[in-house]
């Protein structure tokens, strides 16, 4: 199985995008390449064993996560201001270094919330509404394509980066067994979209 390698399109960065916190269109380029990177090493691994591609295996919710994490990851190592916050599952995701005891906070107000979502556009839920710099990583999984060994490796195709306030938000209606979330409405989402920072 030939597992093809993915680039980072240069060309497709918003030159113009308003920047928090001394980030730089490079720290987001490098920050997708390593991840592309990353599941170019692991799954050449994988089909070296006969085993399927992690993009297959991992579940919708997983693979979110998943690479949510390792952008976080990335752009902290990128940027020149934010570091990974060490706050189990605390907010923001990265935090401006140095102005938490620890680099550590539940709730903080100073850095940048990181979401991946499937849906284009970058609508996605969140646990709560809150004032902050929220950025969505789109992304695009080949799981169709037939025989799986000709599937396209995931791909990025939208970023968008935007100061959001809690009256960007609607609260989304809670199931009998949903955890309550908050979603950007409309005019949120419009503030999201005109601050984007990639789309191919």
């Amino acid at each position: 199985m030939a597992i093809l390698r993915n680039t980072v399109v240069t060309a497709k960065f918003n030159r113009e995008a308003q920047l928090p916190y001394e980030l730089r269109l490079q720290d987001f380029q490098m920050a997708m390449q390593d991840v592309y990177d990353f599941f170019y090493d692991v799954n050449s691994h994988l089909a070296g064993r006969g085993l399927r591609r992690l993009d297959d295996i991992l579940r919708p919710a997983i693979m979110s996560g998943v690479l949510s994490d390792m952008l976080a990851a990335s752009l902290a190592k990128h940027s020149r201001v934010l570091t990974e916050n060490r706050y189990f599952n605390g907010h923001p995701d990265l935090i401006v270094q140095g102005i938490y005891s620890g680099n550590a906070v539940k709730a903080g107000t100073e850095g940048v919330e990181i979401k991946t979502t499937r849906k284009s556009g970058g609508a996605v839920d969140t646990h709560g509404a809150r004032d902050q710099w929220m950025c969505v990583f789109v992304y695009d999984l080949d799981t169709e394509s037939e025989p799986a060994s000709d599937r396209r490796p995931m791909m990025f195709t939208e970023v968008y980066l935007a100061r959001v306030t809690i009256e960007d938000f609607r609260r989304n209606p809670r199931g009998p067994l949903g955890t309550r979330t908050a979603t950007l409405h409309k005019d949120g989402i419009k503030k999201l979209r005109e601050n984007w920072i990639y789309r191919v």
